[in-house]
């Protein structure tokens, strides 16, 4: 990967900024070779939907087209379709490929937020013209454009006026399936970034986002990983959720370190609880 070590230095999980790759060409990012990787993921790990939908929709709340799986890859030129195949690290090409790009982010990252874990890729698999309706993701990431053209629209995590704390809360809460707000003139606060092969973005954590494909099929690779910053930060976030639920108006995380450690601690504490109760009642 072509990474420039001042702008990362700088931006990394600041700003979002663009990045250089090789991977136009690769071999793992064939229709055909796609399809193979598709059959042997899980069902929950591959998900799809028409492509036709609002910015506002909600991620993965499209309608279905009624095409089978290897149909919607297939026909992905004209079916207006919008795929993603999830943690594709099972697969053991494509770990070995995600883990050696992000070793090269890991050389300049370490320094900055240490402790890379939870190393994840995903694919996304797009018609022309499709919608990636607006969403937060929780953890570090860099899109890699392989295959077409997308107009990526982005705006800064701690712009409360599109991101409200609740929102972040919530979206915490419920496991990313939280439907989160949007509202047109939010695109009057967006940056607007144009990918194409071989370039890539860095999203900061929970900077909200959403994506248009242009004129021909789109091939995305994703490679996200957490840090123990970020699970700190998921937990804290879940914690002021429930704490909001008492009528409780919590400080957000990054606020006081003495508070995020209370509420870190105190949500492993719940999560630990719920497991022993599971285990008794299975």
């Amino acid at each position: 990967m072509a990474l420039e070590a001042a702008i990362f230095k700088e931006k990394f999980n600041r700003k979002p900024f663009l990045v250089g790759h090789k991977l136009a060409d690769h071999p793992l990012f064939s229709l055909s070779r796609l399809i193979e990787l598709a059959r042997q993921l899980p069902e929950e790990h591959v998900k799809y939907t028409s492509g036709d939908v609002s910015v506002a929709q909600g991620l993965y709340k499209g309608p279905r087209t009624g095409l089978s799986l290897e149909d919607t890859m297939r026909q992905i030129e004209d079916c207006r379709s919008w795929m993603v195949l999830k943690f594709v690290e099972n697969d053991p090409e494509y770990r070995a490929l995600l883990h050696q790009l992000l070793e090269e982010i890991g050389a300049q990252s370490e320094p900055l937020y240490p402790g890379m874990q939870r190393r994840s890729g995903f694919i996304f698999v797009s018609s022309p013209g499709s919608t990636t309706p607006f969403h937060i993701d929780p953890e570090f990431n860099f899109l890699l454009q392989v295959r077409g053209s997308k107009i990526f629209h982005i705006w800064n995590e701690s712009d409360r006026a599109v991101l409200a704390e609740h929102d972040l809360e919530q979206n915490y809460v419920q496991g990313g399936g939280y439907h989160l707000p949007f509202q047109e003139e939010f695109n009057q606060r967006a940056q607007v970034f144009t990918l194409t092969p071989n370039t890539g973005l860095h999203v900061p954590v929970n900077a909200p986002h959403w994506v248009k494909v242009e004129n021909e099929v789109s091939i995305s690779f994703s490679i996200t990983f957490h840090t123990p910053w970020t699970e700190q930060r998921e937990a804290v976030y879940g914690m002021n959720g429930h704490l909001r639920k008492m009528k409780i108006n919590p400080a957000p995380f990054g606020e006081s370190a003495t508070s995020d450690a209370l509420k870190y601690n105190a949500m492993r504490a719940l999560r630990r609880a719920k497991k022993l109760t599971k285990k008794d009642t299975d």
